[in-house]
């Protein structure tokens, strides 16, 4: 099972999943990818098995990947403070893998009728529908 997991920002909700997927699954290889190096080298500090930066990686990870996880964000063009791109955004939603979605609502993109989680109580959800794919 290859697990891709993708963040922005200063990655700090991926390596949060990172740590916490490495935990539970310990025989899952994970590729973190960061759309920058700080999100990157903190999942990779987390224990991602693999870790690229940038836009390539991002487009690669989708293609190889079974299942992605990441932030709503990464299939939102120009979300996360623009961090995203629009062929990030594509490369996600076009891939044949698994995406499980984690609902964050901050740069000006709000999912309504989602109840207001703890960061925690999300990945704990991610936890359980990763269980489920698996």
């Amino acid at each position: 099972m290859n697990v891709l997991i993708i963040d922005a920002q200063g990655g700090g909700i991926g390596r949060q999943l990172v740590a916490s997927v490495k935990s539970k699954f310990s025989d899952i290889k994970i590729t973190a990818v960061g759309t920058n190096s700080a999100a990157t080298a903190a999942m990779l500090k987390a224990g991602a098995d693999y870790a690229a930066t940038g836009e390539n990686a991002v487009i690669v990870g989708c293609r190889k990947a079974d299942v992605i996880i990441g932030p709503i964000g990464i299939v939102i063009a120009d979300s996360l403070y623009g961090e995203i791109t629009p062929e990030m955004a594509v490369a996600v939603g076009q891939s044949m893998a698994k995406r499980i979605l984690i609902p964050v609502n901050h740069c000006d993109n709000l999912v309504v009728g989602v109840s207001d989680y703890s960061i925690g109580k999300l990945i704990d959800s991610v936890l359980e529908e990763l269980d489920n794919i698996i």
